[in-house]
């Protein structure tokens, strides 16, 4: 899509004004990671045409990291000069602004990485734990005008399997038995995952979507996200993680040694029997917890299209991917 701007815009005092001729929902599509992401963000890619016309705006991984949110994380450094995070923040709110300049009526942001990264979750054996202080400070970017926030959620045995075969899959090394025994152990779950986030953001309303359920959906999860009918467009299932013979292949190249894994074949699960009942003991109390109402934090979406959850993932659900190998070029539109 070819957009046009004007030729200048409001600065300082003006921009209120000018931010009140309209109204525009930004909503955030925050992962989580290993939930069919990348196949969703290629969804809104193929169907930007039609969200264009309906004035709905995305943008993906590639806007939001490189032209977006760069200096809002600015790391453990002390910046010289100006400061990073207020440039960033300016640099948000100009970037909306345009959208809502143009007429848009929604803003679709998607990027998994706003939450944290599957390594950070690793090294740490905890799920997302500084996703109540990344998104305060992207709450505070937008000026608190987010509407929503959607955040997949997925059984944590499967979800850290996942994982693991991602980082090992980036060059990263395989996760000791103490590692994995220290996620296993380690009480926080999505529950609490959900209830940072709500702290960090409490004006915004956050919708939680089961991977069990939207897995391989795109259209779903656009309907989810937007209240909006959803575009037609081929299901993909973009990216699937590298099974166990594959990761072996991975670590042979590297020089490592291809025994850290099992010799079995298909899909890796670093957990023994007793680890993974604990982690699916605690997504069952967490699947409680959001259909009882979240205490009043978030909503639990569930696909309309099933009357219930299936007893198991679609075909190929159980290998979803990891790598984000869309590459976007040149110059991006607020659709882009």
């Amino acid at each position: 899509m070819t957009s046009v701007f004007p030729a200048s815009w409001p600065v300082g005092a003006a921009v209120l004004p000018a931010l009140g001729r309209a109204i525009m929902d930004v909503i955030l599509h925050i992962g989580a990671h290993r939930s069919g992401t990348t196949s969703f963000q290629r969804y809104l890619r193929y169907n930007h045409a039609e969200l264009s016309a309906r004035g709905i705006g995305f943008w993906g991984p590639t806007r939001v990291r490189q032209s977006v949110f760069p200096g809002l994380f600015p790391g453990p450094a002390v910046a010289r000069g100006r400061d990073p995070v207020r440039r960033a923040e300016g640099r948000v709110q100009m970037q909306v602004a345009q959208c809502r300049a143009q007429g848009l009526s929604q803003l679709l942001i998607s990027d998994e990485n706003m939450i944290g990264s599957a390594r950070q979750c690793l090294r740490h054996a905890a799920l997302y734990p500084a996703i109540g202080e990344r998104m305060a400070r992207i709450g505070s970017a937008f000026g608190g005008r987010i509407k929503r926030v959607v955040l997949s959620v997925r059984a944590p045995d499967l979800w850290w399997a996942s994982a693991a075969a991602y980082t090992v899959g980036r060059g990263h090394p395989v996760p000791s038995a103490q590692t994995r025994e220290a996620i296993a152990q380690n009480p926080r779950s999505w529950r609490d995952v959900v209830t940072d986030l709500a702290c960090a953001l409490p004006e915004a309303e956050i919708r939680i979507t089961p991977f069990e359920q939207f897995a391989g959906r795109s259209d779903a999860l656009f309907t989810a996200c937007t209240d909006q009918t959803a575009p037609m467009g081929k299901a993909q299932w973009l990216n699937r993680a590298p099974d166990l013979s594959a990761l072996r292949d991975t670590l042979n190249e590297r020089g490592e040694d291809p025994a850290l894994l099992p010799t079995s074949a298909g899909r890796w699960q670093p957990f023994d029997a007793a680890q993974a009942a604990a982690l699916r003991e605690r997504y069952a109390d967490d699947q409680f917890w959001l259909a009882a109402g979240a205490d009043g934090l978030a909503t639990l979406t569930e696909d309309p299209s099933r009357r219930r959850a299936g007893p198991s993932l679609p075909p190929g659900a159980m290998r979803e991917g990891h790598a984000y190998d869309i590459r976007e070029q040149g110059r991006q539109s607020p659709l882009a």
